[in-house]
């Protein structure tokens, strides 16, 4: 089922404990951005259907990368693309993204995008994984 852009900001602004939904739509637009670079295939699509429209296509057209970050450096990455973040928030602004798409990604749907990334990005999507 997709979620509604109203909605779907409103997980991440309460989430994220901005004061406006357009602090949260500019870490979700950088946060997607980022995800899109590194989920291939049916994974990225499936996802992408879940999204609000105007979200599912930042995600299928990221930005350029050629082998996927690990977890600290995705969110270094994040920090560098949202004006005013440091490592420290954005670490938030990327939690508060990510587990918001893991509600709308669904569990069976959420193991298939961990499965492309590198090991720790459970944790950023809020849902850690058994070792």
């Amino acid at each position: 089922m997709t979620l509604r852009s109203e909605a779907f900001l409103g997980h991440v602004k309460e989430r994220g404990e901005y004061d406006t939904l357009q602090e949260a739509e500019r870490a979700a637009r950088v946060v997607l951005a980022l995800l899109g670079a590194y989920l291939v295939g049916d994974v990225r699509a499936q996802l992408a259907a879940r999204l609000p429209e105007e979200f599912a296509l930042i995600l299928l057209n990221p930005l350029q990368s050629t082998e996927p970050l690990p977890p600290e450096r995705f969110v270094r990455a994040a920090a560098a693309w949202i004006e005013g973040a440091t490592e420290q928030t954005a670490a938030w602004d990327v939690s508060a993204v990510l587990s918001t798409v893991a509600d709308a990604a669904g569990e069976d749907l959420l193991g298939q995008i961990l499965l492309q990334l590198p090991v720790g990005y459970d944790l950023l999507f809020g849902r850690p994984q058994p070792t």
